[in-house]
């Protein structure tokens, strides 16, 4: 089937309808079922960011009912639109629900620009792409979706789209030095062989049963079932090996701590006790950084693939903070500080 493509009339944005294309995203990154295959998008869009790198977006939902509440999910390293698989199946029943792929990341073409200021001007194109002008929605950001959002937090177009924000399973600064993966006593040592390996060029190769006990014990709780583990490898060995290099030198050195204190939006943080990669202290420290801290969970067992590993939790301090924060009634009440 052709595809036909819509010129809109804000910057950055190409609308795209037709089918062509949705049979390979859902046979893509993943190729899991039930809850955790990727749900076709009711439109795919394609933002460009300030530098003119192309970001694959999708909105899912009601998309053509103005009153439904807008949510704009991030995904994290080496993941993709798919990894919020169970929070767009939910939410999209009575939510306009946004995501898109990180460069590099997904079907969004890599770029040689890794930055996190390259992260928050995609953030901003996408915001702009899919949002009117003025329009509020919730921004939840995963690992390092969420330091995508902290690295926005000043500027201009996060502000003026921002109704509230969730953090899960992400960190500021100190990725490494704070990483529990190489199960040594904190020091240079560890750091050292964290950085070998967080930050290795080496292929990851098919997924086999050894790959996903390597990737359980490195980033989720050991509860998590098979269904969630193998959906997760998927999604991860799909992310290109020099994709993977590059936002690994830029999570390596990220410090991200004066952005925090620019978070002023509404903030919930939601961390798993198991998170190797940002453990929770990163999600405490985030407690007592932000402006408008508005809530702390910490989830006995759960590791560091929070949307996957606690996919109802997740969801429902979304919906929570679209209640409290970006419904019209909402949006009165806090203007009038109620």
């Amino acid at each position: 089937m052709s595809r036909l493509t819509k010129q809109t009339g804000r910057a950055g944005r190409t609308e795209q309808a037709g089918q062509t294309g949705r049979a390979d995203q859902a046979g893509r990154a993943g190729r899991a079922s039930g809850a955790y295959a990727p749900p076709v998008p009711a439109r795919e869009l394609t933002a460009v960011s300030a530098d003119g790198a192309r970001l694959h977006v999708e909105v899912h939902g009601a998309v053509d009912d103005p009153a439904a509440p807008a949510v704009v999910l991030a995904h994290g390293w080496t993941c993709s639109t798919a990894f919020w698989a169970a929070q767009i199946r939910d939410l999209a029943a009575d939510h306009r629900v946004i995501v898109y792929d990180q460069r590099g990341h997904g079907r969004s073409p890599a770029n040689p620009a890794c930055s996190t200021d390259a992260l928050a001007d995609d953030l901003e194109a996408v915001l702009a792409a899919t949002l009117a002008p003025g329009e509020k929605a919730v921004l939840a950001g995963h690992s390092m979706g969420g330091m995508t959002l902290m690295a926005a937090s000043g500027r201009a177009g996060f502000r003026e789209h921002a109704a509230a924000v969730l953090l899960c399973s992400t960190g500021s600064s100190r990725l490494v030095a704070e990483s529990l993966v190489v199960p040594m006593r904190a020091g240079g040592a560890r750091t050292w062989l964290t950085k070998r390996i967080l930050g290795s060029r080496a292929p990851l190769g098919p997924v086999t049963p050894l790959a996903r006990r390597i990737l359980k014990y490195g980033t989720m709780g050991p509860g998590s079932a098979p269904e969630v583990v193998d959906a997760c490898a998927r999604i991860v060995h799909a992310c290109p090996r020099r994709v993977r290099y590059s936002w690994s030198q830029v999570l390596d050195l990220l410090d991200l701590d004066h952005a925090v204190r620019e978070l002023t939006v509404p903030t919930e943080v939601v961390v798993g006790t198991a998170d190797r990669l940002t453990p929770a202290v990163h999600a405490r420290s985030l407690v007592a950084a932000l402006p408008h801290c508005v809530g702390s969970t910490e989830l006995p067992g759960i590791g560091h693939m929070t949307p996957m590993e606690a996919p109802d939790l997740i969801t429902a301090r979304i919906r929570a903070l679209v209640t409290a924060y970006a419904t019209s009634g909402a949006e009165e009440a806090n203007k009038e500080g109620v």
